[in-house]
């Protein structure tokens, strides 16, 4: 079978390429599926290119693609050097083999959804617990995003719940996942602070339901999202850009926005009321700058899907994923922009659309395709 791999070598280059590997033999509580669709998150291109300079791309055969990588890339990848690294966090297809184990015999021919590396392939091995049965009838398409933006959708609002805060805000809000987040506050009834970057995405948000969408790119920006934290009260922002000071800025505002509530006791730091700023992207991989302007009762860290699902553990786990299948064409549908096989991920053309990672432009890949 094909699978795609990447791999950081000693001379300073990424290679990206297509090799021919056995089929894997599932054990017993294990199955194997083909690949039928699997996304390209802003998480795997961290896998597949990492710190390359994709505008000097070169294309070194049929199946191979590799650019150079800067001695500071090089450095933060020391680790990898040598060792060629499958990729791909999650996908869909039918399952064509399967262990002894009851469990695993009971998917066999059933369309699964499965979470955990090594989705650009024909076919991925996986155990049956890291699989989630999809409804009859459900094309693969349809549930090959159903762990990675779901589950860190809900996962931004139990972390809200598990903090005690009441609102949250959300940047990047115009993505598949920012517009999941959308339909589940307001299914929750969570006072949510939809973050964007221009008009358009302001008017796409609004004709789904969002309430309250601030424009960075608008003249106002700072006092449209005060007064949208002073009427949800959000003091917890999850943020996918990551660089630059979109993050202190919401820090800021939500100072302001305390202040204006009168909210808490206020001392000479600053108010008592904590702040909190979850970086869970990177987006924009410049420095996060973090001039303070929101006195001394805020923290600024970083999120992760998985930590988080090990914090809450398996019980509220399943309840997510049961959820996630419920509504998986209605909350937690995605919309893709282009598809590609996996020899059509090596293509330059589709490489420059999707390692730009806009908004509304997410690729899916079908690896069972010609």
């Amino acid at each position: 079978m094909r699978q795609l791999r990447s791999l950081v070598t000693p001379e300073g280059r990424i290679e990206v390429r297509l090799v021919e590997v056995p089929v894997p033999v599932p054990g017993p509580d294990e199955v194997l599926f083909r690949v039928e669709a699997t996304p390209i998150n802003p998480s795997d291109l961290g896998t597949l290119f990492g710190a390359a300079d994709l505008d000097d791309l070169r294309v070194d055969g049929p199946d191979a693609v590799s650019a150079p990588v800067t001695p500071a890339g090089m450095t933060a990848m020391a680790q990898r050097v040598g060792s060629a690294l499958v990729v791909g966090n999650e996908g869909a297809g039918t399952v064509v083999a399967a262990g002894s184990s009851a469990k695993a015999q009971a998917l066999l021919g059933r369309t699964v959804a499965a979470f955990g590396g090594g989705m650009y392939a024909e076919y991925r091995c996986v155990p049956v617990d890291a699989c989630l049965e999809l409804p009859t009838g459900t094309p693969a398409r349809d549930g090959a995003s159903c762990f990675v933006n779901p589950l860190t959708a809900l996962g931004m609002v139990e972390t809200m719940r598990l903090e005690g805060r009441t609102g949250l805000v959300h940047t990047a809000a115009a993505s598949n996942l920012g517009r999941m987040l959308v339909r589940i506050c307001a299914a929750d009834r969570v006072p949510l602070v939809n973050v964007v970057r221009s008009a358009d995405q302001v008017a796409e948000l609004r004709a789904i339901g969002a309430t309250h969408v601030c424009d960075t790119s608008a003249p106002t920006y700072v006092e449209d999202l005060t007064s949208a934290l002073v009427e949800t009260g959000a003091t917890i922002a999850f943020d996918a850009i990551g660089g630059g000071r979109g993050a202190a800025r919401i820090l800021g505002c939500m100072e302001a926005a305390v202040l204006a509530r009168g909210d808490g006791a206020f001392e000479r730091y600053g108010s008592t009321v904590h702040k909190q700023v979850y970086l869970y992207g990177n987006l924009d991989p410049a420095p996060t700058e973090v001039p303070r302007s929101f006195g001394m009762a805020w923290g600024m860290g970083g999120w992760l899907l998985m930590p988080f699902l090990d914090r809450v553990g398996p019980t509220v786990a399943a309840a997510m994923r049961a959820r996630v299948v419920a509504e998986l064409t209605t909350t937690f549908r995605s919309d893709y922009l282009a598809t590609v096989t996996l020899a059509g991920m090596l293509d330059p053309a589709a490489i420059d659309g999707y390692r730009r990672r806009s908004t509304g432009a997410k690729y899916l890949v079908e690896p069972a395709g010609a």
